[in-house]
């Protein structure tokens, strides 16, 4: 056998670990980069800091003109809706990304 022969089989050998070691490798999971409960912090995070702006905003607008508190109702409102449409597309998002994770392992299997 020369060197050459040598050299030529280790390659092969060495392709067939590397296909073996990847037939063997876990998928990754469609939802690995976000856990449900970080989603979830995410979303009262994002409700929470809504109604804090909503409520500051209001409350300095009633404390500064002297009216009775419906600043205050208002921007509060306004920042729950606000919050609400966060939440929203932030679930999008991610619903998103779970539905292009699975495509591509649904074409990685065909």
């Amino acid at each position: 056998m020369t060197e050459d022969d040598q050299k030529q089989r280790m390659a092969q050998l060495e392709a067939k670990i590397e296909a073996a070691k990847k037939a063997k490798a876990p998928k990754p999971r469609a939802d690995a980069d976000v856990s449900g409960g970080e989603l979830a912090w995410r979303m009262v995070i994002e409700m929470v800091s809504g109604l804090g702006i909503g409520f500051g905003i209001g409350y300095g607008l009633d404390s500064l003109l002297g009216t009775i508190p419906i600043f205050l109702v208002l921007f509060t409102l306004l920042g729950l809706v606000a919050g609400v449409k966060v939440m929203l597309r932030s679930a999008k998002e991610v619903q998103e990304k779970q539905a292009a994770a699975s495509a591509t392992e649904k074409d990685e299997r065909d």
